[in-house]
């Protein structure tokens, strides 16, 4: 199926219905010539308001993780966005919601097919975690810790949610030692 046909299908997509809040409006952004994937969770309540993909404080600290601006960041020819799920699926009592699972299954492999010229994906929280990674530690702070083991290709992330501030002032290691890292990746990545 032509890309254009699939990214239609995939915005039309009602399969949550029913199962999470309206109005359902799938989020992603998706071009075949992308060089960075974006592996998220799922849009938070702000970016289903606005259907533009991390539009609130976590995109702001993610952009500034990856050491390109808004104009990079939402260009569909470098930056592909694509989420385990592409709807807000609701809060929960510690935040929102898991993503649900029929997302990934019935979208993830098509459109990761049409993306051939990905040459850093950032994998962000357990979800997409379990994906996309062969071997993810015994949790989230183990499996961004051993960034370095996934190759040069992939770097598993926390997720940039203001929420996570406590863990970021645990976790030193990771402003000091991958988001240096990081942006070397994605300005090779992008050049």
């Amino acid at each position: 199926m032509p890309i254009d046909a699939l990214l239609r299908d995939a915005r039309a997509c009602r399969l949550c219905s029913g199962n999470i809040p309206d109005p359902i409006r799938p989020v992603l952004q998706v071009h075949p010539k992308a060089r960075v994937l974006i592996a998220g969770q799922a849009p938070g309540r702000k970016v289903q308001e606005s259907g533009i993909p991390f539009d609130d404080a976590s995109g702001e600290r993610l952009r500034d993780w990856m050491g390109v601006d808004r104009e990079t960041f939402y260009d569909e020819t470098q930056v592909a966005i694509l989420p385990m799920a592409f709807c807000y699926p609701g809060k929960g009592e510690s935040g929102d919601l898991a993503p649900p699972p029929v997302c990934a299954e019935t979208w993830r492999e098509k459109l990761l097919a049409k993306l051939p010229d990905i040459r850093l994906t950032l994998v962000i929280g357990q979800y997409a975690q379990r994906w996309h990674l062969d071997a993810p530690r015994k949790n989230l702070t183990e499996t961004v810790r051993h960034w370095r083991d996934h190759g040069e290709a992939i770097i598993p992330l926390p997720h940039p949610s203001p929420r996570n501030n406590i863990w970021f002032a645990k976790n030193p290691w990771f402003t000091d030692n991958l988001l240096p890292d990081l942006r070397a990746r994605v300005e090779r990545a992008l050049a």
